[in-house]
C-alpha cells in the first residue's frame, strides 16, 4: 500500500496589537515576524512531495499557506472545515471587561470545560478537520499535502488520531506558531504522527493566540 502524507500547519504570529481574542474576525493578519515563520515553513516543506495546498479562509491562515504553495507552484485552496473554532468570547481581551471569569454573568459559559461550554465542542472541531484530511488523503493519494489552520482545530485533531480525551490543558499543547504536524498514513489507515517547529528561532518573544509571550 503507499504512504500518503497530510501536514497540518499552524500559521504564523498575528498582527494584534490590542490582544484580540480574534478567533473567526475577518482582517487579523500576519505580523512582520509572522511573515517571516510562514517562509521557514514553506523552506522547510520544500523538499517534500506536495501536491496540494488547502487552506482555512481566514487571512492569516492564507498568508501562510502562500509561501508554501508558491515552492511547490501550486495554488492555495480554500477548505471552510478548516477554521479557526467558534468561542463566545470572540473580539475580545480575555481576562478583562466582558470575559472576566469573576463576572457572574460569563460564569455559564465556563459551565462544562469538557466541551467545552464556551465555544465550539472539541468533538466537532476534530471531526470536520479530520474529514477535510481524509479528503485531501485520497487526492494526493501516494504523496504530500499541505493543510494550513488553527491551533486548538490542530490539537484536537492529533488527541483523536492518538485515542485520547480531547479536554487537555491549553498551555501544554505542542502546536506552536508555524508548526508542522505530520500524519502519516499507508494505505487508508493512520501509521504515525511527526511534528516540527521550523520557525523555532523566532518564538523569542512572538505572541501567541491568547496574547501571551512563547519565549
Amino acid at each position: 500500500m503507499s504512504t500518503t502524507v497530510i501536514h497540518l500547519v499552524r500559521h504564523g504570529e498575528v498582527h494584534n496589537p490590542e490582544k484580540i481574542l480574534y478567533g473567526r474576525l475577518p482582517g487579523y493578519r500576519l505580523s512582520e515576524r509572522g511573515q517571516k515563520m510562514a517562509q521557514l515553513a514553506a523552506d522547510h516543506l520544500a523538499p517534500r512531495d506536495v501536491r496540494a495546498v488547502w487552506a482555512s479562509p481566514l487571512l492569516r491562515a492564507q498568508q501562510t499557506a502562500a509561501p508554501i504553495a508558491a515552492v511547490h507552484g501550486l495554488p492555495v485552496a480554500q477548505d471552510v472545515r478548516l477554521i479557526e473554532s467558534g468561542n463566545h468570547f470572540e473580539g475580545q481581551r480575555m481576562g478583562h471587561g466582558e470575559a472576566r471569569f469573576s463576572d457572574p454573568r460569563n460564569w455559564r459559559w465556563f459551565a462544562n470545560p469538557f466541551r467545552p461550554s464556551w465555544g465550539e465542542p472539541y468533538r466537532d472541531q476534530a471531526a470536520r478537520v479530520i474529514s477535510a484530511v481524509q479528503s485531501a488523503r485520497s487526492e494526493v493519494e501516494g504523496h504530500e499535502a499541505v493543510l494550513v489552520l488553527h491551533q486548538l482545530p490542530i490539537w484536537v485533531t492529533r488527541l483523536s488520531a492518538e485515542g485520547k480525551p480531547l479536554f487537555h490543558d491549553p498551555r501544554r499543547r505542542q502546536c506552536r506558531l508555524c508548526s508542522v504536524t505530520s500524519l502519516r498514513f499507508v494505505g487508508p489507515h493512520l501509521a504515525g504522527i511527526d511534528y516540527a517547529e521550523p520557525a523555532a528561532e523566532l518564538y523569542m518573544g512572538a505572541v501567541d493566540a491568547t496574547g501571551g509571550k512563547l519565549a
